[in-house]
C-alpha cells in the first residue's frame, strides 16, 4: 500500500533539545522569579517543594492511563499547596506557563537537515507532528519560530489532547484528523516505546531515528533505523 502520510516526533527528532534536557532547572528558576514577582510571596524551597507534589499527585492519576495534564494544570494545583487561588486558565498562571517555554525554548535548536527535509517532503506526502509535552503552545510557537507551522497538516500534542505515546488514541485522533490509514502512514522517532512501539501497534510503518546509545528492545521492530533525517528519503522509497 503506498505511503499517504509521515508522522513526525518533535524533540530530539526534528528539533534537539541542547545540554542534554538540562532546560528544566533555568526555566522552572525563571518561572519562580516571575510568580514572587507576582505576589506569590513564598521562599524557592517551599515552592519547590509544592511543585514537585503537584507533579507527584497528578501524575500518580495519569501515568496509568498516559494522560498529559496540561502544564497550567500542575502549576495551579502547586499555587493552591501554597494557598493561593488560580485555575489553569488564570492570567497569571498562563503567563507563567509562558515564561517556562520562554526559557526552555531558548534550549531547543532546529536539526540541521530538518527543514530541507520537510520542504522536500511538503506536497507529495501529509505531515504531521505527534509529540509528547505539557505545554502545547510551546511547541506551536517553537514551528512558528523557524517558520515549519504551514508545513503540517496536523500537530497533535499531548497536554493539548490529555493523551500521550504510545497511548493508541493520540494516535488514532491524528490519523482521522489527515483521513488516511495506519497502514498509509510512516511514524519517524527517536524512542522506542513512544514512537515505534506505540505507532506500531495501531499498524503505522515505523523508522527509528538513533539519537543516542540505546538498547533496543527485542520485541520491538522498526521497518528501518536511520542516525539522520537525511537518510529518510531513501527509506521512505523502500517502504
Amino acid at each position: 500500500m503506498p505511503i499517504k502520510a509521515i508522522l513526525f516526533d518533535m524533540f530530539d527528532t526534528l528539533m534537539m533539545i541542547k545540554k542534554n534536557h538540562d532546560f528544566y532547572s533555568p526555566s522552572l528558576m525563571r518561572m519562580y522569579k516571575f510568580l514572587f514577582g507576582n505576589g506569590v510571596n513564598v521562599p524557592l524551597e517551599k515552592f519547590q517543594e509544592a511543585y514537585d507534589k503537584a507533579r507527584e499527585e497528578l501524575y500518580a492519576v495519569a501515568d496509568p492511563n498516559l494522560e498529559e495534564p496540561h502544564f497550567n494544570v500542575r502549576l495551579a494545583l502547586t499555587l493552591k499547596k501554597l494557598g493561593y487561588s488560580h485555575d489553569a486558565y488564570s492570567p497569571l498562571v498562563v503567563s507563567a506557563s509562558s515564561v517556562f517555554c520562554d526559557s526552555f525554548m531558548t534550549f531547543v535548536s532546529l536539526d540541521e537537515d530538518a527543514e530541507p527535509l520537510l520542504r522536500s517532503l511538503y506536497g507529495k506526502y501529509k505531515l504531521g507532528i505527534v509529540s509528547n509535552y505539557a505545554i502545547p503552545e510551546c511547541l506551536y510557537e517553537l514551528l512558528k519560530t523557524y517558520n515549519l507551522n504551514t508545513l503540517f497538516d496536523v500537530v497533535i500534542v499531548s497536554g493539548a489532547v490529555n493523551k500521550r505515546k504510545p497511548s493508541p488514541e493520540i494516535f488514532t485522533k491524528t490519523l482521522n484528523v489527515l483521513e488516511v490509514t495506519a497502514a498509509e502512514t510512516v511514524f519517524v522517532g527517536d524512542t522506542f516505546d513512544a514512537d515505534i512501539e506505540g505507532p506500531k501497534a495501531v499498524g503505522m510503518k515505523t523508522v527509528y531515528i538513533k539519537r543516542r546509545e540505546e538498547k533496543q528492545p527485542k520485541n520491538i521492530k522498526p521497518e528501518a533505523t536511520i542516525t539522520s533525517l537525511a537518510e529518510l528519503p531513501k527509506v521512505l522509497q523502500k517502504l
